[in-house]
């Protein structure tokens, strides 16, 4: 029976360079590894303190909360779009189109970083999450939200207000979930590194004999 395939993941030299800059950002120790510590199996010394959950509750909440939000969001910010689209400047018209595809486009890739990054406790991926929310996401919402000059509607306004608040918790859950969850691994990882080095060393028995011979020979 064929083995289940897990979701798709980032290409390798980007997750590398996630990895590398979780290790930099978030973790106090440097491991290139971060993003591929293995778990402990059954039996293994630290095998309970491996099976510590590192995702977010808080985070994952609003992350589903997000998904339902986003298509009411776009919905409404396309309709009002469409209505005062007249009555914009070119400058104005050019870059709210811009921006709807930008967001569009960035928030599907966002929120499924997110989902796989943190019920996954996969480091490049969240941290792949984590850059988007903070840019591109979260400036442009602000600048739909505080721009006059977009003759913003009321409705239109709640809405990013709405979005404002979820881009901003999750900026900040992201961060403290990807500061625990590097540093757990970073610490599994040397400690199963401790353990491997530990069985690789020759027990007392291995010289036992030996040296008992040389005496006797003695």
């Amino acid at each position: 029976m064929a083995r289940p395939e897990g979701p798709p993941t980032l290409p390798e030299p980007l997750r590398r360079r996630l990895v590398s800059f979780s290790s930099s950002v978030f973790s106090d120790s440097r491991h290139s590894a971060l993003g591929d510590v293995p778990r402990a199996p059954p039996g293994f010394p630290g095998y309970r303190a491996d099976c510590e959950i590192l995702s977010s509750l808080p985070l994952q909440m609003s992350l589903y909360f997000n998904v339902y939000f986003f298509p009411f969001w776009w919905l409404i910010t396309v309709a009002i779009l469409y209505l005062k689209y007249p009555v914009l400047s070119d400058y104005y018209k050019f870059i709210l189109v811009t921006i709807m595809i930008l967001v569009s486009l960035t928030e599907l890739i966002r929120l499924y970083l997110g989902y796989v990054g943190n019920l996954l406790e996969k480091v490049p991926e969240l941290a792949g999450f984590w850059l988007l929310t903070l840019l591109p996401q979260l400036p442009i919402i602000l600048f739909l939200l505080f721009n006059e000059g977009l003759k913003i509607h009321s409705l239109e306004r709640a809405v990013h207000i709405i979005f404002a608040t979820f881009l901003s918790f999750q900026v900040v859950a992201a961060f403290f979930t990807l500061r625990r969850m590097v540093n757990t691994l970073a610490a599994r990882f040397r400690r199963t590194e401790f353990h491997r080095l530990e069985e690789q060393r020759p027990g007392p028995s291995a010289a036992g004999p030996a040296g008992g011979s040389s005496s006797r020979g003695w």
